[in-house]
């Protein structure tokens, strides 16, 4: 394992205070999404994994539109500051990758591997967190912040609509990502390894 994989795994932490600003280019950004596409591994090498990079406008019309409307309709008015602060925090940001899985694919393998029926939606999901894991680490060791958001079911079919995506694609997560601002200054207390592991020889 190389030190500046451990490094940024080590590192890696959900960023919140972002700005629209990128150490990287556009480009280096879709070459990070496209090295998972092409080399996260799947059950039964089946690629279910779907990721739409939204960029600039593209990235603020999913925040400052889609997101922020929904939870406009839904949540009181009176209660709906901290929401509107948080859902500006992202805006604020560079970019966002929605993650997907093509329920096309999981099902056209259980219906080939019917004795494994019930587990391909369960290892699309593994195979979906592979994806946030790696491409997470990667921006982080790339100087970028992220965090891990889950505004899905409630905006999938508005995302999908307005970015002509296919109705099989389901939505998993938003990973958000811009300039760090402000890294967390503690890490996550974690419990000791020795209650986690067990080791035979």
């Amino acid at each position: 394992m190389s030190n500046s994989f451990k490094h940024a795994l080590q590192s890696r932490r959900s960023v919140y205070a972002i700005n629209d600003k990128s150490p990287i280019s556009d480009e280096q950004i879709q070459e990070i999404v496209d090295f998972a596409l092409m080399n996260v591994p799947s059950a039964f090498n089946s690629q279910s994994t779907r990721l739409v990079l939204l960029l600039g406008e593209q990235h603020k019309k999913l925040w400052n539109g889609i997101v922020m409307d929904t939870l406009r309709a839904i949540v009181p008015a009176e209660n709906f500051g901290p929401t509107e602060a948080k859902i500006n925090s992202f805006a604020a940001g560079y970019g966002t990758v929605l993650f997907f899985e093509d329920n096309a694919v999981v099902e056209g393998l259980q219906s080939k591997f019917a004795a494994y029926a019930d587990n391909f939606p369960l290892w699309a999901r593994d195979t979906s967190a592979m994806h946030q894991l790696t491409i997470w680490t990667l921006l982080e060791e790339a100087g970028l912040g992220a965090s891990l958001q889950h505004y899905n079911p409630i905006i999938d079919d508005q995302v999908k609509e307005t970015w002509g995506l296919d109705k099989k694609w389901h939505l998993t997560s938003q990973m958000v990502f811009g300039g760090i601002v402000q890294k967390p200054e503690t890490a996550p207390e974690k419990q000791p390894v020795e209650d986690r592991r067990k080791f035979f020889k």
